[in-house]
């Protein structure tokens, strides 16, 4: 496909319809829904029929993502308005995205990380507890794994991060199962791989500050605000010589949520992988978005990055066979088309005027 996509939206073909739930509205508690990820989450929640309050502190995330009248601004460290809410709005699950996110961040400094990742969550969970509510899916990352051995990887590959980030998800994982086994919480822990793209009617997408996620940012190559992307290494042991990763689309991850909030269990935990078993290289990353947008986008190749994996891509068959999911979403044009249209409308994110 070499078509532009310009302003409109992507073929109806791939537009996702909400996922089928098993309660008819329940009312959610989102923590970080003003996020990338989440505020798509709250999207199709609402597309379900579901009722949401979205807690975020705006350190990242944007108020402009959420439907006006859902946003609660708060600290998860202030365990007392958690409670309070939680009794006030009769929630019955939660789903929790806020967490700092960056690897190479997380290694300069991890303080940040275990107060945000692991204390505040940990607040949360309390907070849950005093107010009675024991469902709960967490967002969890790939990054639990380190450098795996296999590939792909499958959700029995021993965890063992490499850095504070993935460290930082793992301990919650981990007490996830304590308070399932102790106070009986349910509970779904989703590892992603790389998400990508953006809402199909592109009223929400990406928008990191500083942007670190390579689709956003050869996008901003073709809209003129970067000379050229830079490619971290060509000499490692894949077809075209440039690290290979899974990118699954924002929405699949969305939807894999709902899916796994209709299947929580008292005392009982989901831990599976969500991707979509397809690899895609830098390279190829950099092509599908010149085939879509039309833009050379000129390349600089560099050197390798310490740290990074040759290749990464998800065994997400358990995903499909305990949540009923796969992915909408599996080729990269379509993918990037959709993240092509967000930016195309908002090239300064939620700052566009």
């Amino acid at each position: 496909m070499s078509y532009r996509l310009g302003g409109s939206s992507p073929p109806m073909s791939i537009l996702l319809e909400p996922s089928p739930s098993q309660d008819s509205s329940m009312k959610v508690f989102v923590v970080g829904g003003a996020g990338y990820i989440g505020s798509h989450a709250v999207a199709l929640l609402l597309d379900a029929g579901h009722e949401v309050v979205v807690f975020d502190n705006l350190s990242r995330g944007h108020a402009k993502s959420v439907p006006e009248g859902l946003l609660v601004e708060g600290d998860l460290n202030d365990q007392a308005k958690l409670t309070s809410l939680l009794k006030e709005h009769s929630i019955d699950a939660v789903m929790h995205f806020a967490a700092f996110a960056e690897v190479g961040e997380s290694v300069r400094d991890p303080a940040i990380y275990y107060q945000n990742n692991v204390v505040a969550t940990l607040s949360l969970l309390e907070a849950m507890r005093a107010a009675d509510v024991k469902k709960i899916v967490f967002s969890s990352t790939t990054a639990t794994y380190g450098q795996p051995d296999t590939v792909p990887i499958p959700e029995t590959t021993p965890q063992n991060p490499i850095n504070p980030y993935g460290f930082s998800k793992l301990v919650i994982e981990k007490a996830l199962a304590d308070y399932a086994h102790a106070y009986g919480f349910a509970y779904a822990a989703l590892r992603y791989f790389n998400a990508a793209g953006a809402r199909p009617d592109g009223t929400i997408g990406e928008h990191h500050d500083p942007e670190s996620h390579l689709i956003p940012i050869v996008l901003q190559v073709a809209l003129g605000q970067r000379e050229s992307i830079s490619i971290f290494g060509d000499d490692y042991p894949t077809p075209d010589g440039t690290c290979i990763r899974d990118y699954i689309h924002v929405d699949d991850l969305g939807d894999a949520h709902l899916r796994a909030l209709d299947r929580l269990k008292p005392g009982e935990g989901i831990q599976v992988n969500l991707g979509t078993g397809r690899g895609t290289s830098v390279r190829e990353i950099v092509d599908a978005c010149r085939t879509v947008t039309g833009h050379p986008i000129p390349e600089v190749m560099g050197q390798r990055r310490p740290g990074d994996p040759a290749e990464l891509i998800a065994d997400a068959t358990l995903a499909g066979e305990v949540l009923g999911w796969k992915p909408r979403y599996t080729d990269i044009q379509d993918i990037v088309k959709t993240a092509w249209n967000w930016h195309q409308t908002h090239p300064q994110g939620y700052d566009t005027v």
